[in-house]
């Protein structure tokens, strides 16, 4: 996005949208980050302990974003999407200016609250 502010312009770009929202998404209770799946498999870390990825579109001022991310078993599913999508809609509009016209999630994991490492006796 760019704007004429004065003496000069100012360029916000896709990837600084992509950040603030990601770092809005930590902020929510019951959201972690996507988790890699190879085969129908987890691959990698819990979800719990990442950031959500998110890809930004920005065109003319407005602003698109798909977002990756796991909900904590056992909070709903629903609520807490809905929770995460307005958190991001308000502070990527409240730091950029930028109006967010569409944010689509997809809840690529439940994480379980406990750890899932196994012990060896």
């Amino acid at each position: 996005m760019e704007q004429d502010a004065g003496p000069g312009k100012l360029t916000i770009s896709d990837r600084t949208v992509e950040r603030i929202a990601a770092t809005a998404l930590g902020e929510v209770d019951g959201v972690g980050g996507s988790v890699t799946r190879m085969l129908g498999v987890a691959v990698g870390r819990d979800g719990a302990d990442q950031a959500a990825k998110v890809t930004a579109s920005v065109s003319g001022g407005i602003a698109s974003l798909v977002v990756r991310l796991s909900v904590t078993y056992p909070a709903s599913v629903a609520n807490t999407t809905e929770a995460a999508r307005a958190h991001v809609v308000q502070r990527v509009e409240e730091l950029t200016g930028i109006k967010v016209a569409r944010v689509d999630i997809t809840v690529t994991e439940l994480s379980s609250v406990t750890s899932n490492t196994r012990r060896v006796q």
